[in-house]
């Protein structure tokens, strides 16, 4: 199986360095560690010039990509470009998108998971009644946490991201209007809103001071775990355990067949879902094996 690897800007022929741990560890595995230049791709928006390294394969080839966030549309133009090599990606432009925005699978995970509502970018400008009324009737005076369909700006935690009282609308307004501030152009279809839940304390971020909590990463593959990593480089889990029974029958109704689900800790007891991620485009923790990580992915889809 091949693993494509963004480019490094500056010297196209090698992996951008924010992955070459992983790709000298794949390619040692047996895995073919291939080439995409993401500035063709992303800015250029020519995805036949981006895989302009790959080869054709001579028989069809599964591959899998590992790099950076793709919007869905960009995330389709690579998928069909490979394709026409002979070449198809783990997951579908459809499974990309299922996982990479969270109100595409959040009827699967409600239960598990804090509880969510969503508006699209086009009806901001005239949809301030809509959400104040929409927040009244499902948040009451709960506490909020503001993100795009994709991404938060949580390191700007207190300005752009958290939400005390979902009733005080003066204040919903003032973190909505910085957090669009704040993500500009790179705004991912809409806001989304969640209800805070208060999580097992981990410690305080170095630089951001954000809260950070007891979380947990696990890479699924066709429905089945493959590896959990600590979330955080940060803090010390102790002797904390995840105890993955009460979402193994969710995993296997995602329509994904390679992504992520983040876990958390409630404060009084159980966990929850934080979200889903496309296992493409989610990172490793600095601290994960990255060895083990690959090696049972060679396990799984390659065998011994």
């Amino acid at each position: 199986m091949k693993i494509i690897y963004a480019a490094n800007p500056l010297l196209p022929k090698q992996v951008d360095p924010d992955y070459e741990r992983e790709a000298q560890v794949a390619e040692r595995l047996g895995f073919e560690v291939c080439l995409l230049n993401f500035e063709e791709l992303v800015i250029a928006q020519d995805a036949k010039a981006a895989i302009r390294q790959i080869k054709a394969a001579v028989e069809y080839e599964l591959a899998l990509y590992r790099g950076w966030m793709l919007q869905p549309k960009q995330y389709s133009e690579l998928y069909y470009a490979l394709k026409s090599k002979n070449i198809e990606l783990l997951n579908s432009p459809n499974s990309y998108q299922h996982c990479h925005y969270l109100p595409e699978s959040y009827h699967l995970i409600k239960d598990y998971t804090s509880k969510t509502i969503w508006f699209r970018k086009e009806e901001l400008s005239d949809c301030l009644v809509e959400i104040q009324e929409g927040l009244r009737q499902t948040f009451g005076q709960t506490a909020l946490i503001l993100k795009d369909y994709v991404k938060s700006c949580k390191h700007e935690w207190q300005e752009a991201c958290f939400i005390p009282d979902a009733s005080n609308f003066e204040q919903v307004k003032k973190v909505v209007k910085r957090f669009l501030e704040l993500q500009g152009a790179e705004l991912n279809e809409g806001l989304v809103f969640r209800e805070f839940l208060k999580l097992e304390f981990l410690t305080m971020h170095s630089q951001s001071k954000m809260p950070l909590t007891k979380e947990f990463r696990v890479f699924f593959l066709n429905g089945e775990p493959l590896q959990v990593f600590d979330y955080w480089d940060e803090g010390d889990y102790g002797e904390l355990k995840l105890d993955l029974t009460p979402f193994l029958e969710v995993a296997q109704k995602i329509e994904s067949c390679f992504f992520t689900m983040d876990l958390a800790k409630v404060e009084q007891g159980g966990w929850v879902i934080v979200e889903l991620g496309d296992g493409q485009v989610a990172g490793l923790p600095e601290k994960a094996n990255v060895e083990e990580f690959y090696s049972r992915l060679k396990e799984r889809t390659m065998g011994r």
